[in-house]
């Protein structure tokens, strides 16, 4: 066991937060614009941000709530980069090495002139200033309800950067059948990008599993459907298929009934890669670290299963995309 394993499972054991924060972990599932330090935010602009602390009854209700809380606050693309900032500072505080975080490929045009390298050199600016020894992964986020020749209009700019490292589809998961987005995420293999997608939140496993199929999934954002049903648990571990789970995320959101019955135990219990991330800190106050104590804290998992999911987390890049990556460039 090396020394950070050590100090992580000592401290979990302790119920120690503030040494839990030294450790290194990775944040592969977070929207940034939802991610930030609220500390920093307070004091830096002026405005409080509290998180929910019941359970919601629908995703409109967290829509309202991201529309009051921050929309209305941090609208512009001035607004964007104080939000970028304040998640960067959040990952630095609670121990972030590794954090994947991106933009939607509609924010091109609307908050960076349409130029490509606008985008990029702001977001460098700001890493550079705040957290230059994170490993940022800058991923490229779209949404089911768009049309796919919008997104692939949207996506020209963004094919075959190599600063872009992953493509991700949220939103509703009924919004289009997932068939539609098979050409956008051929197209994105062959940029040997990363290929995820939030699915499995809302749906059933065999939605996860056609999604998987479909896109030829390296990762998924959520899928804890997957737990209903071992066939489908059997075929992502062969697949290789790593789920980024977003505990505090499922139970706020009504999708798990508590954390101690979190589908993620059955998932790592499978042999599954499963890794612990904070999806929208503001909301859910829902920091990494947190996430880590309180499914310690409710015997989901073990002090040792909680360090074998950090230490997945920290993984680097996929073989499959790094594999397409050294295709494409020969």
């Amino acid at each position: 066991m090396n020394q950070d394993s050590r100090l992580f499972i000592e401290a979990l054991q302790r119920q120690d937060l503030a040494a839990l924060r030294k450790v290194p972990k990775a944040d592969l599932h977070n929207h940034f614009m939802l991610g930030g330090d609220r500390k920093w935010i307070r004091e830096h602009c002026g405005i409080q941000i509290d998180p929910i602390t019941q359970p919601l009854t629908s995703m409109k209700e967290m829509d309202q709530w991201s529309q009051k809380s921050i929309n209305a606050h941090f609208g512009g693309g001035s607004g964007r980069l104080i939000m970028l900032e304040a998640t960067l500072r959040q990952a630095v505080k609670d121990g972030v090495q590794v954090l994947e975080i991106g933009e939607d490929v509609w924010a091109l045009k609307h908050f960076y002139q349409g130029d490509i390298q606008n985008l990029l050199g702001s977001w460098e600016a700001v890493r550079q200033a705040v957290a230059p020894k994170i490993e940022l992964r800058f991923q490229v986020g779209m949404s089911r309800h768009c049309g796919i020749d919008y997104l692939m209009e949207k996506l020209a700019p963004f094919w075959d950067r190599p600063e872009f490292y992953a493509l991700d589809l949220y939103g509703d998961e009924n919004a289009q059948p997932i068939e539609n987005f098979i050409p956008i995420y051929r197209r994105a293999r062959q940029s040997g990008w990363v290929l995820k997608a939030h699915v499995g939140e809302w749906g059933s496993a065999m939605d996860v599993q056609k999604a998987v199929a479909c896109l030829d999934l390296d990762e998924v954002q959520h899928g804890l459907a997957a737990a209903q049903d071992p066939a489908v648990m059997a075929d992502l571990k062969a697949r290789q298929v790593r789920l980024n789970m977003t505990p505090s995320s499922n139970y706020l959101l009504g999708r798990v009934p508590s954390l101690a019955q979190h589908p993620i135990a059955a998932l790592k219990a499978a042999g599954m890669e499963v890794t612990i991330n904070s999806d929208d800190v503001l909301i859910f106050d829902s920091d990494v670290s947190k996430e880590y104590l309180r499914l310690y804290q409710a015997g989901t998992l073990s002090a040792q299963q909680l360090d074998e999911i950090r230490l997945d987390g920290l993984k680097k890049l996929k073989v499959k995309a790094f594999e397409a990556a050294q295709e494409n460039v020969a």
